[in-house]
């Protein structure tokens, strides 16, 4: 890609003669410093725009990003605009500029595969991770094509899904006051919505698309939200996408999905989901220094369990 970057191939990425390889993988043509990674980006953002459109997701391998701060240089280089966290589910610290960490569940939970963000009405269309420290086993962040879970969804459960698209879903989550650092989806409502005040928790959350409910004393909260398209259609490539919570819902939150009558969603459905995501999902090992690049609408990403040491930084954008 104009004599800097070269696609190169790599273990576990999916190779077929029908479609581009998943995930696109990009080296350097030669070693390059920090800064000439850098300028590459910025005069080439049109040709990587070109092929995370056509691919959904690209790796960069092998260049030279050590740190937290470089990682934010990297991101800033591209020139989105910063998606602010308000409203998201998972415990996270921030660490340098717009560079926070990646979900800080403990190592033997396993992250489901789910459009970050896809419950809120604002959520990231960019995201980036980077591996600061590589994992001593698992710990992958495994990627899925979400029209192609669509397409066989709709094919295993045609019923189903066209209920689906017509009704809409609610999901709810009950969330305490303070974070519970044991689960992927520990934040309480006060760090969710950036206040102490639960007037203001309900208008941040009414912003988003989301409805408190207050249970008990008011220490916690349901959180209700009524997602009108589980199934979106994805304007720029002209197809449908699995973009809801229906697995991480099912399987994690308190209360659950359904229907947007407020009808039980059928469990074969949902583990049948789970096992096409599983079944198309890609795991690339995180080698140090890694950058993976997202087109949120075209991908879902999870976290498989792993033996510490492991820490992958991300970055949200508009």
């Amino acid at each position: 890609m104009a004599n800097f970057f070269q696609e190169i191939q790599v273990p576990n990425q999916k190779i077929s003669t029908d479609s581009p390889p998943f995930p696109a993988v990009l080296g350097p043509n030669s070693p390059p410093s920090l800064a000439e990674f850098i300028s590459a980006i910025e005069s080439q953002k049109p040709l990587l725009e070109s092929l995370l459109h056509k691919t959904g997701a690209i790796l960069f391998r092998g260049f030279p990003v050590s740190s937290a701060a470089e990682f934010n240089q990297v991101v800033e280089s591209f020139g989105y605009p910063d998606q602010p966290y308000l409203g998201g589910a998972a415990s996270r610290t921030n660490i340098v500029g717009r560079v926070y960490t990646a979900n800080e569940a403990p190592p033997d939970r396993k992250i489901p595969f789910h459009h970050e963000m896809a419950y809120a009405s604002e959520y990231p269309k960019k995201l980036f991770f980077f591996c600061e420290v590589a994992p001593r086993s698992g710990g992958e962040t495994p990627v899925v094509l979400s029209h192609v879970v669509y397409e066989r969804m709709r094919e295993k459960h045609p019923d189903f899904v066209e209920r689906l698209e017509k009704e809409g879903m609610v999901s709810r989550r009950v969330m305490g006051e303070e974070d519970d650092p044991s689960s992927a989806i520990g934040r309480g409502w006060k760090s969710t919505f950036s206040t102490n005040d639960k007037l203001v928790a309900e208008q941040r959350a009414a912003k988003l698309g989301m409805k408190l409910e207050w249970i008990g004393d008011g220490s916690t909260v349901r959180r209700v939200i009524c997602a009108k398209q589980p199934i979106k259609h994805d304007k720029s490539r002209d197809r449908k996408i699995w973009f809801n919570e229906m697995v991480p819902g099912y399987t994690a939150f308190s209360d659950g999905v359904t229907f947007g009558n407020g009808d039980a969603v059928p469990g074969d459905a949902v583990y049948d989901c789970l096992h096409i995501m599983e079944e198309e999902s890609v795991a690339i090992p995180w080698q140090k220094g890694d950058i993976l690049f997202l087109d949120n609408l075209a991908v879902l990403h999870g976290r498989k369990h792993f033996t510490p040491p492991r820490r992958i930084l991300a970055a949200l954008c508009k």
